[in-house]
C-alpha cells in the first residue's frame, strides 16, 4: 500500500470522486433522498469549500513555499497563518467539503459514502505520507504545530 502514497494528485483524486458522486446519484437513484432545501445547502456548502480551498492557497502563496503534493520535501517553512491556524490542511478540507456539497445536492447516501471515501484515502495517502516528511524537516517546530492544529478540523 504504501505504492500509493504521494501518488494521485489530490486534485485529480477529487475529480474522481465527484465523477463518483454524480454517477451514484444518476445511476442509484433510488438512494436518494432529498430533503426540502438540499439544493440550496449543497450550493452553500460547496461555496464554503472552495473559499476554504482559495484561502489555503493564499496563505501559501504569501508564505512563498510549494504547493506541489508530490514533494513535501522543498517545503521552505511551516505556514500557520491565516486558515493554518485551525486545520492544517484546509486545501484537502475544502474539497471534502465540496464533495459533501455534491453529495447533498443529489441527496445521494453512496455519495456521501463518497466523502468519507475521500477523507480515509486523502488521510493515509497523501497527508499521513506529507507529515512524515515535514516532522523530518523541521523536527520539534511542526511536532508542536501538529498537537496545535487538527490535521482536518
Amino acid at each position: 500500500m504504501k505504492g500509493l502514497e504521494l501518488r494521485i494528485p489530490p486534485l485529480a483524486l477529487f475529480v474522481i470522486f465527484v465523477l463518483a458522486i454524480l454517477a451514484a446519484g444518476i445511476y442509484i437513484p433510488n438512494a436518494n433522498v432529498p430533503f426540502p432545501g438540499h439544493k440550496g445547502l449543497a450550493v452553500l456548502v460547496i461555496i464554503l469549500g472552495w473559499v476554504i480551498v482559495g484561502a489555503g492557497v493564499i496563505e501559501f502563496r504569501r508564505a512563498k513555499t510549494t504547493m506541489s503534493p508530490f514533494s513535501p520535501e522543498r517545503t521552505a517553512l511551516i505556514v500557520s497563518s491565516g486558515i493554518y491556524r485551525w486545520s492544517r490542511n484546509p486545501m484537502y478540507l475544502g474539497m471534502m467539503i465540496v464533495l459533501f456539497g455534491v453529495a447533498a445536492w443529489w441527496s445521494s447516501l453512496p455519495g456521501f459514502l463518497f466523502v468519507w471515501g475521500f477523507y480515509a484515502y486523502m488521510t493515509r495517502f497523501q497527508i499521513k505520507p506529507e507529515e512524515r516528511v515535514l516532522l523530518k524537516l523541521f523536527g520539534s517546530e511542526f511536532s508542536a504545530y501538529m498537537v496545535q492544529v487538527h490535521r482536518w478540523l
